[in-house]
């Protein structure tokens, strides 16, 4: 009796290992400065190392890895590099509530993030790894804060910050919950104003919001969310006299200078500048308190349109300068110090929240625009649309349109005002009061005021102890650099938003000692061709990237303005309807996943799963159908004799079908992975297989043709499960670790001749008269024949323009359509 030879088994936990000591020992992923290749830049937003990763908070690094991959095989040199964003809050609190000092616990977390990423088989070029808590990047770190401090772009100024009384420490906005301290949740939290410091990202608040339309391969919703951010609006600046304040006025920006004689009171921000001096003996303390109150207050809470509005009066007067009225004057803190000048002028007929604030105090409503065909009649609500002037002197009859310019030429004529074009954008505070961030390289000597530490002097250190740096003297006493004398350095650390505002570029020469990065190497890598990361960052860290890639290019050492060619935001990854995380409990980690599934499988999974844009779901069972899948092609590729014959048709032995499904899926998923459409490109891969599957089993011939498909389908599989791929390259005799690595062979090659389907000619009918014989592609669908038969103007003419109501379809021979 005849012994069947024993079949080979995919084991992943057997060859995966192996194949990540190889990629690693040949190393596979390490950029050449040097290459003579074009280069692509692949990046993934470096991550916080919380030390709870999963597969799910992995799912954006698999995409980065399928990318970096493809484009290796297409002939690029890749830089595909890894950092850790590793200052920040989060390991203050963590130290906090296990007693160890964050530095400890960071590192702990990156060496176990490495190991995980690792055993994924995510590829990256790990001797260009950044940390941002360590010297040899903060460093740098702070000689570009040093940098902005020369060209004029970081200053100090008076800010309102969080501070608990019983600690008597500034608390981060994340610290303070319902007004009170996270860890005194009895004590009720003050403001109060510190010196803090500024980079003056308002100096590029134009460039910012212009360049938006260079980035075209962004989202549109994010650059809809900067645009936002930014908020560019035009309008006039004017100054309304405070009366019995000689010298006095109060400076408002108005986008609706239209509006201005409808204006009935004037409003301050509680901690505008003259609400002390303008208020009245008898308001005095009414104001006090209440702007002790409104202080308390987050800005989300005072700008929320849940909340009914509040204010009190002063007890001053302004006037209107376009109509000598005089409007008392109101503190409201709807109104905010940071936004605009602090100050508006109400015009409630035509402001939403101008016309609450007036019905609940009893303050007059002035129609001064009125709708097309209306007017007069006593207004129920503000109306803030477009109309025509009334009630407003000598431009009465304009439209709101026109008035707008008219009014502004003559407030600038008589000298009253301004055109003016203001920004919602704030100058961006960097400073923050706690242990674990970059020290800011800053000196206070009293002879000579505030002093930069010279680059020699650099890094400032972190000490070793974990306390606040106020309270360290050993830190903060130091000499001035300049007279040598007694002096204080600055005990504030910067936002961790700084450090990653020029990581990317470090990794163009991460090892560099004379400076943060290399020009040369910079500017021959920069941009990014592809940036990776959650919406999260639409705003703030995008933003400020943006910010430092001007500066530096002002600065003459960036050839580029923008820093990221084409961005994607992946979705979240969901886990029994919640996102997951270890934390919720529903979160499956690395090792899990391997140990059971394999990281192949994991990798096509969530890679199949969903648009990678949108948010998923987790399934075992749809990951139990991927380990089928890969089996399926082990099985295909390794041991095709051991696919059985079936009965019947004979169709799927064509090897010249056999042949343009190849083709085909090459160009297919190729666009796919380019585009990052990974779960449509794992499709078409399980598609191809079936075909194949099919082939074998329609006795179809194991020839070149076949040798050619089963290669193809290794090839494409690579970028997306590459260890499966290498081991089965290795055993059909074409690599391994003596030979030649898949990862470093060529993408196949689109071939649309071959990819073409064949012609035919299909009879077009109506009622079963012919009425067009049109050459069409061999295979269409109905829907498809229909369209192209719908395009013919004969059948048109014949239905008389109307649509069939029933159609009779031969595949590839005729379409029959009955009025």
């Amino acid at each position: 009796m005849e012994t069947k030879p024993r079949r080979s088994t995919y084991v992943p936990q057997e060859i995966e290992p192996k194949w990540q000591k190889i990629w690693v020992d040949r190393g596979v992923m390490e950029a050449s400065d040097k290459s003579p290749k074009p280069k692509y830049y692949d990046l993934v937003m470096y991550p916080y190392p919380s030390g709870d990763l999963t597969v799910g908070h992995a799912r954006n690094y698999v995409m980065g890895d399928v990318l970096a991959r493809l484009k290796r095989m297409q002939g690029y040199e890749v830089l595909h590099p890894f950092g850790w964003d590793a200052f920040g809050l989060p390991a203050e609190n963590a130290a906090m509530k296990r007693a160890i000092h964050p530095k400890t616990w960071t590192l702990d977390n990156i060496a176990k993030g490495k190991r995980e990423l690792k055993m994924l088989g995510i590829l990256y070029d790990w001797d260009r790894e950044v940390t941002s808590c360590m010297p040899d990047y903060y460093r740098w770190t702070e000689w570009l804060f040093l940098l902005f401090y020369e060209r004029d772009l970081a200053y100090r100024a008076m800010s309102p910050v969080n501070w608990c009384p019983v600690d008597k420490t500034v608390l981060a906005n994340e610290q303070v919950i319902n007004g009170r301290c996270w860890r005194h949740p009895d004590v009720e939290v003050e403001k109060r104003d510190l010196e803090q410091w500024f980079f003056k990202i308002t100096d590029y608040a134009e460039r910012l919001l212009n360049d938006l339309e260079l980035l075209d391969k962004w989202p549109h919703k994010v650059r809809v969310m900067q645009t936002n951010w930014i908020g560019r609006s035009e309008g006039a600046e004017v100054d309304f006299p405070v009366a019995d304040h000689e010298g006095e006025s109060i400076r408002i920006y108005t986008t609706r200078p239209d509006t201005l004689f409808g204006a009935t009171f004037m409003v301050l921000a509680p901690e505008h500048a003259l609400v002390e001096k303008v208020t009245t003996e008898e308001h005095r303390a009414g104001v006090r308190e209440y702007v002790e109150r409104a202080r308390k207050e987050t800005e989300i809470e005072r700008l929320s349109t849940e909340r009914e509005k509040t204010g009190v009066a002063t007890g001053a007067f302004a006037i209107n300068p376009v109509n000598g009225q005089k409007i008392p004057i109101w503190v409201a803190d709807y109104v905010l110090v940071t936004y605009g000048t602090g100050a508006i002028m109400a015009v409630p007929a035509h402001d939403e929240r101008d016309f609450e604030f007036a019905k609940k105090y009893g303050l007059p409503v002035r129609e001064v625009i009125a709708p097309a065909g209306g007017g007069g009649e006593q207004l129920r609500e503000a109306y803030i649309g477009p109309g025509v002037m009334v009630n407003s002197g000598q431009f009465d009859g304009l439209d709101s349109k026109t008035g707008f310019d008219r009014v502004i030429a003559w407030l600038e004529e008589k000298g009253i005002g301004r055109r003016s074009v203001k920004y919602r954008l704030r100058d961006w505070l960097i400073s923050r009061q706690r242990y674990w961030g970059c020290p800011i390289p800053i000196v206070y000597c009293e002879v000579d005021g505030i002093v930069p530490v010279p680059d020699d002097q650099l890094p400032v250190l972190l000490p070793e102890e974990y306390k606040p740096l106020a309270d360290n003297p050993d830190f903060w006493r130091t000499k001035c650099p300049k007279c040598g004398r007694d002096a204080r350095r600055e005990t504030d650390t910067m936002d961790t938003f700084v450090d990653s505002s020029w990581y990317f570029l470090r990794y163009a020469s991460p090892h560099d000692e004379q400076e943060p990065f290399d020009p040369e190497l910079a500017n021959h890598w920069m941009a990014v061709d592809q940036y990776t990361g959650g919406v999260e960052h639409a705003i703030l860290h995008l933003l400020y990237s943006r910010f430092f890639t001007k500066v530096l290019h002002d600065a003459g050492l960036l050839d580029v303005e923008e820093p990221f060619v084409r961005l994607f935001n992946q979705g979240m990854v969901k886990r029994f309807g919640q996102v997951m995380s270890k934390s919720a409990g529903n979160g499956v980690s690395p090792d899990e996943l391997v140990d059971k599934q394999g990281a192949d499988a994991g990798r096509i999974y969530e890679m199949f799963i969903g648009p990678p844009e949108e948010d998923v779901e987790w399934n075992d069972s749809g990951l139990n159908g991927v380990v089928k899948f890969l089996h399926r092609v082990w099985r295909l590729v390794l041991e095709p004799e051991s696919i059985e014959v079936t009965a019947g048709s004979r169709d799927g032995a064509d090897p010249v079908l056999l042949r343009r499904r190849v083709a085909q899926t090459i160009k297919k998923v190729t666009d796919d992975y380019e585009d990052l459409r990974f779960n449509t490109a794992v499709a078409y891969l399980m598609e191809l297989a079936n075909t194949m599957q099919d082939y074998l089993q329609s006795e179809g011939a194991r020839d070149e043709g076949w040798d050619a498909a089963v290669h193809t389908l290794v090839k494409l599989l690579n970028p997306i499960g590459p260890h499966i791929s290498e081991e089965m390259w290795e055993r059909l005799g074409e690599g391994g670790p003596d030979r030649g690595l898949l990862a470093d062979s060529t993408w196949p090659e689109f071939d649309a001749a071959v990819a073409a389907e064949p012609e035919v000619t299909l009879v077009v009918q109506v009622s079963g008269k012919v009425r067009d014989r049109m050459p069409v592609a061999a295979g269409l669908s109905e829907e498809e024949a229909l369209a192209i038969a719908m395009a013919s103007d004969r059948v048109r003419a014949a239905l008389d323009g109307g649509k069939p109501s029933k159609v009779i379809y031969v595949r590839d021979k005729l379409i029959n359509l009955v009025p």
